[in-house]
């Protein structure tokens, strides 16, 4: 089933400055979707489930959090954290004059998502959290990007000639998940050094406290064999939250390969969410 999609802008107010977050809308309607990408990926790693959603009735949004993908790159490493990455999806929700939406995402994606949760209770109709990067990920994440946050500090050719080199290379003619690769690479030094600091030694997601209080229905995945996001991490997770499902991936490549299982289970939480409402609230007015 094919469905309409609308690439739209908006502009974010912070301590920072007024910086632009683009999106991508697939299909229509009132049940929303919020979708979010992992660490330095564009939003487009979730086009593939955004269009599967969205042929289901769903009205699915993908966004590039600020410093990733189409959105401004700052290079301050102030103006990055995952409370200001759930501020800036609260923000869309206002500008899509959307009272409330399933929000999901994976990795970053996923611990933004519980940060709405927290900040913004009201506003989230459910969670769908793939590879929560919690308290057990936390030695294999430095490992993992401190060193990639120093390189494109202090020799910052590596990350600008990766740039260079991803940017010839026409997206058309390379597989799907080689073209977010790409994407994914296609960051300035100060940008990947300031993103990567704001992360790494900002809050990582809210705290076990927080996170039992939060009441929203989740859909949390877990993968094994994954020391970033270790399968110990979603399950504590899915231990925490009091209304879960929960679902095993055979690998953190079954969703991007083999989609059909995950995205039905996905699709199906969502829709379930929406099918709970009780009498709708009113809409906010769509900022233009």
């Amino acid at each position: 089933m094919l469905v309409s999609e609308r690439i739209g802008q908006f502009f974010f107010e912070s301590d920072g400055g007024r910086d632009r977050l683009e999106y991508t809308e697939y299909g229509s309607g009132d049940q929303w979707v919020v979708l979010l990408h992992g660490l330095l990926m564009p939003r487009r790693m979730q086009q593939p489930l955004a269009r599967a959603m969205a042929a289901q009735g769903l009205h699915v949004v993908t966004l590039d959090l600020l410093g990733h993908g189409r959105s401004d790159q700052p290079a301050d490493p102030l103006v990055y954290s995952m409370t200001a990455f759930g501020r800036q999806v609260v923000a869309l929700l206002d500008h899509l004059g959307a009272e409330q939406a399933v929000i999901g995402g994976t990795s970053l994606g996923a611990n933004v998502s519980l940060e709405v949760a927290v900040i913004a209770p009201e506003r989230v109709k459910g969670l769908i959290v793939e590879m929560p990067v919690l308290n057990n990920a936390l030695v294999a994440g430095i490992l993992a990007f401190v060193p990639i946050m120093l390189a494109a500090r202090y020799l910052p050719f590596t990350a600008n000639s990766l740039q260079k080199l991803s940017r010839s290379v026409p997206r058309g003619i390379v597989p799907f998940w080689a073209g977010v690769g790409l994407d994914t690479v296609d960051h300035r030094a100060d940008s990947i050094a300031s993103v990567l600091h704001g992360v790494i030694f900002g809050r990582l997601a809210p705290s076990s406290r927080l996170r039992r209080q939060i009441q929203a229905h989740a859909l949390v995945v877990g993968h094994p064999i994954d020391p970033i996001h270790p399968f110990v991490d979603a399950d504590m997770l899915a231990a925490e939250l009091p209304h879960v499902r929960f679902e095993r991936a055979s690998s953190i490549l079954e969703w991007r390969f083999r989609p059909e299982r995950l995205t039905e289970a996905a699709s199906d939480f969502a829709l379930d969410c929406w099918a709970a409402s009780t009498t709708p609230k009113a809409a906010r007015t769509r900022k233009r």
